[in-house]
């Protein structure tokens, strides 16, 4: 570029190099802009698209390339200004060259996963994956991604990883043995991630140990869970591997099982009450009756003749399902007395012989 601008115009062959450095600080400016207005573009059209990968893809790339370019010319501009004036400023050029196209990749990659978390969180499908499930997803990745770059880096400044990572796998072992609990808790996070038993807003219970609440937050330490009287809990995350976990947040229908007995005196209209309060719960508009449904006679109690009510409603909501069940109540209660009979309460007969009669 010197010898080209010296022979096209009479500019003193010392400051030529001024020039050059000009031009090139001038074209890394016209090819920002060009490139700015082609990825807007490129986002106009992708946006136009159903695809969401091709805009997360634009949209992580559109501020790291421009960075790139910026470091790509300066770097370039710095190696002409090195090659004139042998200035020992400008002897890492290179260097903070190679670096800085690392760091804009990393970040690239760094802004592409964070895309893609929205849009796993935003899929509305059976198998979309939760916010936080793709946020500690993410949060692996992007951890991979920041050791990966940390290491390269290293590498470009000359330092040897072999002995980094050496010295890594010896330290890694006397860190297990010191923080094993932490470590337990760890994984214990991440199975909870992956498998996915609970997530956050979710009821869940242990028959194992005293633990019922909603889980508030998953950590990768401990996860909070408020219990019903308001009182936060905190439990490792390694409890979770060892005990069962119920989750009535997931259920599918809610049980009705109630056991209603009627007087002895009342037992010729017994069949009838139970054919009248089956048919009830057919027609109930609140119970699910693809479900079980067992409406039968079941035992000679001491004070009364009982019959059972075995149904599922159709919601899981805790207060709807006792509204629904208050009202299925009521009404076997009118059966029963639709049928001149009466619910049976606890009573005690003394049989007196004829001697003692008043």
């Amino acid at each position: 570029m010197k010898e080209w601008l010296v022979n096209l115009s009479e500019i003193d062959p010392e400051w030529s190099w001024v020039i050059s450095v000009f031009f090139v600080v001038l074209l890394t400016v016209i090819a920002n802009f060009i490139a700015k207005k082609l990825l807007l573009k490129l986002i106009t059209r992708l946006n136009q698209t159903q695809t969401q990968w091709d805009d997360a893809l634009a949209h992580a790339a559109q501020q790291p390339l421009n960075w790139a370019i910026w470091i790509v010319g300066i770097t370039y501009a710095a190696d002409i200004i090195y090659a004139e004036t042998q200035s020992s400023i400008f002897l890492a050029t290179d260097t903070i060259r190679d670096i800085g196209i690392l760091t804009t990749i990393t970040w690239f990659l760094l802004r592409l996963i964070k895309q893609a978390e929205t849009i796993m969180i935003a899929k509305e499908t059976d198998s979309a994956i939760d916010q936080h499930t793709a946020e500690a997803i993410g949060k692996l990745i992007r951890l991979a991604i920041i050791i990966t770059a940390v290491l390269v880096t290293m590498q470009t400044l000359g330092y040897s990883i072999s002995g980094v990572l050496a010295f890594g796998g010896v330290g890694g072992i006397a860190i297990g043995f010191a923080a094993k609990d932490l470590l337990a808790n760890f994984f214990g996070g991440l199975i909870i991630y992956l498998d996915r038993p609970f997530k956050v807003g979710d009821w869940i219970r242990s028959p194992d140990k005293e633990l019922e609440g909603t889980v508030e937050k998953i950590g990768w330490r401990v996860t909070q869970i408020r219990t019903f009287d308001k009182r936060p809990l905190y439990v490792p995350n390694s409890v979770f591997t060892s005990i069962i976990v119920e989750n009535p947040s997931r259920m599918s229908n809610r049980r009705i099982y109630e056991t209603i007995g009627v007087r002895y005196d009342d037992i010729d209209v017994l069949d009838q009450i139970v054919r009248e309060v089956k048919e009830m719960l057919k027609n109930h508009d609140e119970i699910d009756t693809n479900q079980t449904m067992i409406v039968n006679f079941n035992e000679f109690s001491d004070s009364s003749v009982d019959f059972f009510v075995y149904t599922f409603t159709k919601t899981t909501n805790w207060i709807k399902f006792h509204q629904i069940k208050q009202d299925i109540l009521l009404k076997i209660s009118a059966i029963i007395e639709n049928n001149q009979a009466e619910i049976a309460f606890p009573t005690t007969t003394v049989m007196l012989p004829d001697s003692a009669k008043p």
